[in-house]
């Protein structure tokens, strides 16, 4: 493990902000400050997990893998302590999205640090790792090309400034390929010009949108373009600028060298060895296929970014809110409409937050959001629209969210009205079942008190536990002008039964 300070065991103050990435090949951490709006980097961490290496035939993360992964974290939790809970976040990326056993591994993980652990999507990835890269580099003009290699997957992206224009997660990386391409640690001529024509082969899809959008210059992130940066200045190829001649020629060189043992020469360190070629091999088919010229590296990276979207939140501004923004606008939801059904669901909230455990931001968060949303589904048709938004919700791109919280949107926003059934918590953890069945239950009862969309503040109702449910009153006379609500609530506390949620009412 290497680290810039030393850890102490001693409560984090206040402003204290960490990230962890998971990532294929290594795991890193980073712990800062938030001084005056600014993050000033306090530690870093970094090992050489190789989860990604530890998939097998059948994707499964093997327990070897799992016990690298979990020692690290171990060391990493004594660094986290006393961090307030808001102000950390603990992502995977591909070796968590590929494993069919992610969920058990996050599951101990959790349990090690103390903290969740979530899983990113590719280009929720794309866009941190943008984030990281241009928060550390001067606010010039013009648009840049972001590459980072990973172990498990590749991510490209043009932005300027601060804002992502185009992202993409390739499902190629260092270990992946090594696994390939370079299994015996030689190095061969062959072996090399078929991991770069799979790579180019890859950037395919792509090559067309990105070369027509262009950028003015490049970035290089990570371990394996930083590796590649300092062989060249070692070699004195360059002063450490990645470019194509030098590429060139630094292809000519590792085949020459005919091994990974002999890559210790160059200032390598010997966890770095063995997936340097496949590493370069990638990079290689990036320059060839989009015609880069020129590549300089910046130290930021997923890690970094990550920080930036925790400060952005304490900040208030959220980039989530955005995304949710944009799906309103993008599928004509009724906005008046989410608001009010909004307002009655978080009345019920407070009334029941602490009773049900459900007292924490984020459940207000996701609360709010599926409320917002509820009715997104209708752009598509009438007819099942709260299957058709839980999809949407579920494998949309949304910048900011977590593949777990996408999939809490899309259940709440599935069981909002209609039958509730078991399978709409299918794919969730067992902890989190009733956690989300309650909070599905605040949507359900806020989505009827506004059925008639008169867009009327939520009416003072009261909530009170009972053993096996709620009793829900109302002020009287409330139903007197509303007797299709009263027939919906009767029929909703049928729906309840059904789970073995009784449902009583009262007043009105």
């Amino acid at each position: 493990m290497t680290a810039t300070s030393s850890a102490e065991n001693t409560p984090a103050s206040p402003d204290t902000l960490a990230a962890i990435d998971m990532g294929s090949n290594s795991f890193h951490m980073v712990v800062a400050r938030l001084v005056h709006g600014e993050i000033r980097t306090m530690e870093k961490m970094g090992e050489k997990v190789q989860l990604g290496d530890g998939l097998d035939s059948k994707n499964c993360l093997t327990e070897e893998a799992q016990e690298r992964g979990l020692e690290c974290l171990r060391r990493f939790a004594q660094r986290l302590n006393g961090t307030p809970p808001e102000s950390v976040q603990i992502v995977g990326t591909n070796a968590l999205r590929v494993a069919r056993n992610a969920n058990q591994f996050m599951a101990r993980a959790e349990e090690v640090l103390g903290y969740p652990v979530e899983v990113i999507a590719g280009r929720e990835e794309a866009r941190l790792i943008y984030l990281g890269v241009s928060h550390t580099l001067s606010d010039d003009v013009g648009r840049r090309l972001v590459i980072d290699i990973g172990g498990g997957s590749t991510e490209l992206i043009i932005g300027q400034r601060f804002e992502p224009q185009e992202l993409e997660s390739l499902h190629m990386g260092c270990v992946s390929f090594r696994n390939r391409y370079f299994p015996d640690g030689r190095i061969t001529r062959k072996q090399m010009d078929n991991a770069i024509t799979h790579a180019e082969q890859e950037l395919l899809s792509i090559r067309k949108r990105f070369r027509s959008v262009g950028w003015q210059s490049a970035v290089g992130a990570s371990g394996s373009i930083k590796a590649i940066s300092i062989v060249l200045a070692t070699l004195k190829i360059t002063d450490g600028t990645i470019t194509f001649s030098a590429m060139e020629e630094l292809r000519r060189r590792l085949v020459d060298m005919g091994s990974v043992e002999k890559l210790g020469d160059l200032g390598l360190r010997p966890d770095r060895q063995n997936i340097f070629p496949a590493g370069f091999a990638i990079l290689m088919g990036a320059f060839r296929s989009l015609s880069i010229q020129d590549m300089t590296f910046a130290d930021g990276a997923l890690r970094e970014g990550l920080l930036y979207g925790i400060a952005g939140r304490i900040q208030h501004e959220d980039v989530r809110e955005r995304s949710i923004s944009a799906l309103q606008e993008r599928y004509h939801v009724d906005q008046s409409q989410g608001a009010a059904v909004e307002a009655t669901a978080v009345a019920a909230w407070e009334q029941m937050a602490r009773t049900w455990s459900l007292d924490t931001v984020h459940d207000e968060e996701v609360l709010r959001w599926a409320c917002q949303l509820h009715e997104i589904g209708l752009t598509i048709s009438h007819s099942q629209y709260h299957k058709h938004g839980a999809y949407l919700l579920r494998y949309s791109d949304m910048a900011g969210f977590t593949q777990q919280a996408q999939l809490e949107l899309a259940v709440l926003v599935r069981g909002h009205r209609r039958k509730f059934a078991t399978s709409i918590f299918d794919g969730i953890d067992s902890s989190d079942r009733e956690r989300l069945r309650h909070l599905c239950i605040l949507v359900r009862l806020a989505v009827l008190i506004q059925h008639s969309r008169n867009l009327e503040p939520p009416p003072a109702f009261t909530l009170q536990p009972r053993e096996k449910g709620l009793l829900l009153t109302f002020p009287d006379g409330w139903f007197n002008d509303r007797p299709l609500t009263l027939a919906d609530l009767r029929n909703e506390q049928d729906y309840l039964a059904k789970q073995n949620f009784v449902l009583e009412l009262a007043g009105g």
